[in-house]
């Protein structure tokens, strides 16, 4: 069966995707874009280093935008973010019978709650899987005995998460996205160990 993982080359999509695969799914690699910047090719390039099929999920600009005001006006990300993974979910659930993520226990956002996934799967008559039962250090090392894991500071370059087209467009609408966004270190997945 044929499965979209949402992906940004991190270690949690990248270990759902190997789930998937060691589970008999056909797992094609999926990375959302607005148009506003090629932000996917540090995932394309993961998705390679495991031999994934990668695909860019092309959303429409206008689904950035309303999540970058938002971002603006609450001064936070997590509204925002939420309704990108949101509108990115419904839209891969139109190509795909199964939807997954790495989304897992501790996370904020983006994250969607057992309603929305009910609410997803009936209407798309889908399945959607993350790892909600797995928490960070589960993760970590389960993580640690497949991959090769590169870990730098944030930036455009190293990123495909949402973050990077929010950024830049918070920029080109005249405020700091470091007011917004705190500084962090992005890892991505370079292969398998």
């Amino acid at each position: 069966m044929k499965a979209c993982v949402l992906y940004s080359g991190g270690k949690d999509s990248s270990l759902m995707a190997v789930m998937l695969k060691k589970l008999g799914f056909d797992v094609d690699l999926c990375t959302a874009n607005f148009g506003l910047y090629d932000s996917f090719h540090p995932a394309k390039l993961s998705a390679k280093s495991l031999e994934f099929n990668h695909k860019v999920l092309e959303l429409d600009f206008e689904v950035l935008n309303k999540a970058t005001d938002m971002i603006m006006e609450n001064n936070f990300p997590n509204d925002g973010i939420k309704l990108i993974h949101n509108e990115v979910v419904e839209y891969a659930a139109d190509y795909y019978p199964v939807v997954a993520d790495g989304t897992r226990r501790d996370d904020k956002t983006p994250k969607l709650d057992k309603n929305q996934i009910r609410s997803l799967e009936d209407r798309k008559n889908i399945q959607y899987i993350n790892l909600d039962s797995f928490g960070y250090k589960t993760i970590k090392t389960l993580v640690s005995s497949i991959f090769e894991v590169s870990k730098e500071k944030s930036n455009k370059e190293n990123s495909s998460d949402y973050e990077v087209e929010i950024r830049l467009l918070i920029e080109e609408k005249g405020k700091s996205s470091e007011d917004i966004f705190p500084e962090h270190y992005q890892t991505r997945v370079i292969g398998y160990k």
